[in-house]
């Protein structure tokens, strides 16, 4: 099995449609990437929530999930549930994130997500990063629309400890959904686990990727 890795990691952008996405699918990668890369530049952007506790318990969480970097969370107030109707202003949102400058990695929802507010996130995405390594995670909900990914990032048990106990800490209000418990953080994990030879891992779906046998030029982006 072959690792996919960054030549080097000084920036990642984090995008999800709603608080807590980003640390249910991807808390696990955020705390070994970056303690492995102290100083390391995140910046996060949240479609919606804004001016709420929804807001609060986002911010608090990721800087607990993000030790030692310098986090930038941008939390936007669109409506939950109505992001396809405000297409333009997540595509405005993301290009914001983009102006300031050039992410090593970009973690956000896949493009297969069928629930709405993930998919019209997850299909501006890369349009906004055509030419940067993408990452979608994933998210156990009830919609049970889970593909298989293709890349993992093994979790050593005490990390996966760790993610499940910040996930309740941050996020009481999310812990009275059916999903949103122990059981199924560590199940999914457990089965990404076996499948890259590990004992737990998150799963995640790259974007697009080219191959070359020396750096590729006068590429037009697409």
């Amino acid at each position: 099995m072959l690792s996919l890795l960054p030549e080097r990691l000084d920036r990642m952008v984090l995008i999800g449609a709603h608080s807590a996405d980003i640390a249910v699918g991807a808390g696990g990668a955020l705390l070994e990437l970056c303690r492995a890369h102290p100083g390391v530049a995140v910046t996060a952007l949240v479609l919606t929530g804004g001016g709420s506790l929804r807001e609060e318990e986002e911010r608090a969480a990721l800087a607990a999930f993000c030790p030692g970097a310098k986090l930038e969370v941008v939390v936007h107030d669109l409506p939950d549930g109505r992001l396809p109707v405000r297409a333009e202003r997540v595509g405005q949102a993301i290009e914001e994130v983009r102006g300031r400058g050039e992410p090593d990695l970009v973690l956000g929802p896949p493009r297969h997500d069928g629930r709405p507010d993930h998919g019209v996130v997850a299909q501006w995405v890369p349009t906004a990063f055509p030419d940067h390594l993408v990452l979608g995670y994933e998210l156990l909900e009830g919609e049970g629309d889970l593909a298989q990914p293709a890349a993992f990032l093994p979790l050593a048990e005490p990390v996966l400890t760790e993610k499940i106990a910040k996930l309740h800490e941050h996020y009481g209000s999310q812990t009275d959904r059916p999903w949103f418990d122990a059981e199924s953080f560590a199940g999914l994990a457990r089965v990404r686990g076996v499948q890259c030879r590990a004992r737990y891992a998150e799963g995640f779906h790259p974007g697009r990727m080219l191959l070359g046998v020396a750096p590729l030029t006068g590429l037009d982006p697409v």
